[in-house]
């Protein structure tokens, strides 16, 4: 797999799409998976740099959650922002990637994102839960470098 590409199947990345749209139903919180073949940094490094590039810093309540892959070098990092970060436990992100590595070692890489999808989602719809004047403040759509 050495192909951003070849990573998902446009249907694959449709499924993922609309985990995304699910997951932001019930919260002002905000999701985005990134895509990439490679980094020359180290994976955590490059998952902030992809954060700030996709402006996922900027939203209203600090509750943005990056999912960051590098395909070629299989090395995936999650981040949250700092609001997110202040209220769910320590060891959620771990508990998180943990979920999704268990698919991805069965080349199940739909699965896996959706799974921690569906996680991240969790957490925020119960600490970030949406209001009436929320809108989706970040494209839905898997980003690729």
């Amino acid at each position: 797999m050495s192909k951003v590409e070849d990573f998902l199947t446009k249907e694959e990345e449709q499924e993922i799409v609309e985990a995304i749209r699910v997951a932001e139903k019930n919260t002002s919180g905000e999701i985005r998976i990134h895509i990439e073949k490679t980094t020359s940094k180290a994976a955590f490094d490059r998952a902030l740099e992809v954060f700030h590039e996709l402006k996922m810093n900027e939203t209203q309540r600090q509750n943005g959650v990056l999912i960051y892959l590098a395909v070629a070098d299989k090395k995936f990092v999650i981040c949250g922002d700092k609001g997110i970060n202040d209220v769910v436990s320590e060891d959620f992100w771990d508990t998180t990637k943990e979920v999704m590595a268990a698919q991805f070692k069965t080349g199940n890489f739909k699965q896996g994102l959706i799974d921690g999808i569906t996680k991240a989602g969790h957490q925020l719809s119960t600490n970030f839960p949406w209001e009436e004047n929320d809108t989706n403040e970040l494209s839905n759509e898997i980003s690729k470098g």
